[in-house]
């Protein structure tokens, strides 16, 4: 991959990248797409906790990358053979949260027909990535605080805990100081799991990165799509500079695939940039329109936690399987594709 070349007079605010190539490409999990300073440091302190077997919390907005942090943590410490298994805290209902964290026996609860072990166990060896972890209720932080204490899980109905070995790292957005001394989040549960704290710089922190991501998601696209890749003018390049990104990383790539969704050349031009970045967010969107995003985001997250397992799926968002294949119809979602992300 080479970065875009072009000779039009740059901001000072941005130092745009002249002949030099991107960093080479990193194993799968591992890659994390920056030249910037702040970053540099902030991967530098990343693989060094690598090594060690501490918790990390680690805080930064929505979009700017904390679950790929996380993973490379995990691929640069002596787990790296072992399961790396995520799970988001706010997606997931707090009766069934306790449940696939810790596990359940069969009889345990009303629908509990079979004997479900839980992502501590199922991450033992490895890491569990608790994201989104200040959104937690109350009472589950009490139940995991205890289990980061003994380093053992009882699963809900058992009578015996068994024991686990599972690093520990988190990821919110929230300001966890300031829940701890509101009396949302509990004082010893957050010393015990952040005694390492990463703080992710947002993209408006780190524009130097934005010709580099830019790049990359051109060249992700073109591949997954077996197509040439397109390219940014200078002009369209540095509209992304100038832009506000105040959804980061994950707001940066959904304009890149809208680019390259609605281009019919190309080349990308500043047009079609003005394009993407004035959006429809302007207009507001009628309740069905928004009840029918909702809807999409809501399965969308429910396939990636699931592993396109439907039958999972439909428990946790607890509807019967026919109803729950039907929404699925009705969105064009289709399992197989999380299924063979997630393998």
């Amino acid at each position: 991959m080479h970065t875009q070349q072009f000779t039009d007079r740059i901001s000072p605010r941005v130092r745009m990248p002249h002949h030099r190539p991107l960093p080479p490409r990193a194993p799968e999990g591992q890659s994390i797409i920056s030249r910037s300073e702040c970053m540099q440091s902030l991967l530098a302190e990343a693989r060094l906790v690598a090594g060690s077997d501490a918790s990390v919390l680690i805080q930064g907005e929505s979009g700017s990358g904390k679950e790929l942090l996380a993973r490379l943590i995990h691929h640069s410490s002596p787990r790296a053979h072992a399961p790396f298994i995520a799970i988001n805290c706010s997606a997931i209902p707090e009766n069934l949260l306790e449940s696939e964290l810790f596990g359940h026996v069969r009889g345990a609860f009303s629908g509990a027909t079979h004997t479900h072990p839980g992502l501590f166990e199922a991450a033992n060896g490895g890491t569990l990535l608790l994201d989104e972890i200040g959104d937690m209720p109350l009472p589950l932080q009490a139940k995991l605080l205890r289990v980061l204490q003994e380093r053992s899980v009882r699963a809900v109905g058992a009578t015996r805990s068994r024991p686990v070995d599972v690093r520990i790292l988190s990821a919110t957005h929230c300001d966890l100081a300031s829940a701890r001394a509101e009396g949302r989040f509990r004082e010893d549960l957050y010393y015990r799991i952040k005694v390492v704290g990463l703080r992710l710089p947002s993209l408006d922190e780190r524009r130097e990165d934005i010709p580099l991501l830019a790049e990359h998601f051109l060249q992700l696209i073109a591949r997954r799509d077996n197509r040439r890749p397109r390219s940014l003018s200078p002009r369209a390049l540095r509209a992304l500079c100038m832009a506000d990104w105040p959804g980061n990383v994950r707001e940066l790539q959904n304009v890149i695939e809208q680019l390259c969704a609605l281009s019919t050349t190309p080349r990308i031009t500043l047009a079609h940039v003005e394009r993407a970045l004035q959006g429809p967010s302007s207009a507001p969107l009628s309740y069905a329109e928004a009840k029918a995003r909702f809807e999409h985001d809501y399965l969308t997250r429910l396939l990636h936690l699931t592993a396109g397992n439907v039958a999972d799926a439909a428990r946790l968002a607890q509807r019967n399987r026919t109803e729950f294949y039907r929404l699925l119809q009705r969105h064009q979602l289709d399992p197989e594709g999380f299924r063979t992300r997630s393998e």
